[in-house]
């Protein structure tokens, strides 16, 4: 019950602060709000750029190996190394799939922008894959309508494909585009299945925009091994097979499958996703010192702020000190009472911020269509930093005026 009055007076002391000193108590609150707007915008904006960043990459599956000319990542070694490698092939592909245990699925797909027309509607550049069948068992997508290639369609390289809804509208309109025949490479290829819509991510990959067709379809018409077309192994892993593992079976297979010495280099990259992930880590860390220290400066003039409101509020109420002592009030109820009303009014000034983040996150959400994420987890920081530095600043003052002598501080008035 002591406890409740003194939070509860301590709460009026700090109100009567606020209307006592209308001016002084906004610029010094402003300090807080500020600081604490520029950390949480910078962590909201830092969690949702992160956010789309890593569901992008995770996208491309945390499971899949891809075996590659270049790496994602460069290391020290020379880059005209990488260069006189050899592309990975349909052979290699082969090998893996015969040799592998670890490997649930192996496939292989090139990319390329490609013009394709249907009557006198054209789309330039369309992302275009051809992929062997295994495409399905690697990546995750559904069919809005149709269906996939049969396993007969792959292997004698038909002349289909599964268009994305961006392809299937821009070519085909109101009409139904499944049955319709349409030119890419040159070649006339009908259209049995439709992905459904996915959106894009951050790095504008989306099966919307993308035309598949069988690699068997497209080895009679373009050079599989150029480097232009970007050919890519996929590996899968069986249930219950970690990376390291399928990643290391990779490496032996196609050592053995090239021919290499002990002593010889690899002439292949094997890219995965945990890679990139782990080097986004460093970068979002940077990122957010510099949120830190942004914020920071803010913050450390809304401390000095609280701080001088303090010793103002300890300035004028000397006198009441000196009653309250004399009734017998014990040093820690001053000082708790002046840490209390210290807290409060850092508190103000911290969800005022809070509150400006939170509408700057709703306008850029709803008006601008920019979605951004205020965690829970940033508000409670918002809260605990405001606390902090409302102890930090309140505790000198408050030190002060718990020790002032009774009858001094009664002479005082």
């Amino acid at each position: 019950m002591i406890l409740l009055k003194l939070i509860r007076e301590s709460y009026l002391f700090a109100i009567n602060s606020l209307l006592s000193n209308k001016l002084q108590t906004t610029l010094s609150l402003l300090g807080i709000t500020i600081g604490i707007f520029s950390v949480i915008s910078v962590f909201t904006l830092i969690d949702s750029l992160e956010f789309k960043i890593r569901s992008s990459i995770n996208s491309l599956g945390n499971n899949i190996m891809y075996v590659q000319k270049w790496p994602w990542i460069f290391g020290d070694y020379p880059w005209w190394k990488y260069y006189q490698r050899p592309e990975p092939n349909i052979k290699d592909a082969d090998y893996l799939r015969k040799k592998m245990k670890y490997a649930n699925s192996v496939g292989f797909m090139v990319s390329t922008p490609k013009t394709v027309q249907y009557g006198n509607k054209k789309i330039d550049n369309a992302v275009t894959i051809a992929a062997s069948q295994e495409y399905k068992d690697i990546f995750d997508f559904d069919m809005q309508e149709g269906r996939y290639f049969s396993a007969l369609e792959s292997a004698s390289g038909k002349p289909v494909a599964i268009i994305g809804i961006d392809i299937a509208e821009g070519l085909f309109k109101n009409l139904d585009p499944i049955g319709k025949k349409f030119k890419i490479f040159g070649r006339k290829v009908a259209v049995i299945g439709v992905f459904k819509r996915q959106g894009e991510d951050l790095f504008g990959q989306s099966h919307d925009a993308r035309i598949l067709v069988p690699i068997n379809f497209a080895r009679n018409i373009i050079n599989l091994r150029s480097s232009r077309i970007n050919p890519t192994i996929m590996v899968i892993a069986k249930k219950g097979i970690s990376n390291e593992q399928i990643a290391d079976e990779i490496r032996s297979s196609l050592r053995a499958f090239h021919r290499l010495k002990p002593s010889e280099e690899e002439d292949f990259s094997i890219n995965e996703i945990s890679k990139l992930n782990s080097n986004f880590d460093g970068i979002f860390k940077t990122i957010g010192i510099a949120g830190w220290f942004i914020g920071g400066l803010s913050l450390l003039v809304g401390g000095f702020g609280i701080a001088n409101i303090m010793f103002v509020s300890v300035r004028e109420r000397t006198n009441q000190i000196g009653i309250q002592k004399a009734i017998g009030a014990k040093n820690f109820f001053i000082l708790l009472q002046f840490l209390f009303e210290s807290v409060f009014l850092s508190l103000f000034g911290g969800v005022i911020g809070l509150v400006i983040v939170y509408a700057a996150v709703l306008i850029a959400t709803y008006g601008f269509h920019f979605e951004l994420i205020m965690s829970f987890g940033n508000i409670v920081l918002g809260i605990m930093v405001s606390l902090l530095i409302g102890l930090v600043a309140g505790m000198i003052p408050a030190y002060l005026a718990s020790r002032l002598s009774p009858v001094e501080a009664i002479r005082s008035n």
